[in-house]
């Protein structure tokens, strides 16, 4: 009898000890599938890719700007992808292009969309300015409607502060 319950004892003690490292873990943010994700979160596009194609562009000019928070207004970085983006348009005129306006989950709705548009705008006027026609560029804000990842970390809320440019062809929208 004394046997049976060591043993159980045993048992109840590592069942404890299960269930507290369990419980032990941080929590994580929850993340929403990015559409893009994938081999260098390029949805599996890389090298196989070929020039002149939308998912060329994705996987080797860069769709997405960052922006800071609160911020519209171009970051040097940001500018480098832009022109980068700019010269494949200016190869490419077969393609039109849609600038999305993004924000994170902080502040109101019609805050956000009004923070996207300007995003958005910032982007297509930079790309006027290297020469794109107006005619083959829109945008759109989705404000904090479409984000990335939904979190509470600034690290997170930084992927959803972008704007994205999604190529088609079409020279004319």
């Amino acid at each position: 009898m004394d046997r049976i319950m060591k043993a159980l004892m045993k048992i109840a003690a590592i069942g404890a000890i299960l269930a507290m490292a369990a419980c032990a873990r941080p929590a994580q943010d929850m993340r929403i599938q990015d559409p893009y994700a994938g081999a260098g979160g390029l949805g599996g596009v890389g090298a196989s890719a070929l020039p002149g194609t939308a998912e060329y562009f994705k996987a080797s000019v860069g769709d997405t700007i960052l922006f800071p928070l609160d911020q519209s207004t171009l970051t040097p970085e940001a500018r480098v992808i832009l022109a980068n983006q700019a010269g494949w348009l200016n190869q490419n005129q077969g393609f039109a292009a849609v600038v999305e306006g993004h924000a994170d989950e902080q502040g109101t709705r019609e805050y956000n969309l009004a923070l996207g548009a300007r995003r958005a705008n910032s982007v297509q006027e930079y790309l006027i300015s290297q020469g794109i026609a107006p005619g083959r560029l829109r945008t759109v804000s989705y404000g904090k409607e479409r984000p990335l990842a939904i979190c509470s970390t600034e690290e997170c809320f930084t992927k959803n502060r972008r704007a994205v440019t999604v190529v088609s062809p079409g020279a004319g929208m």
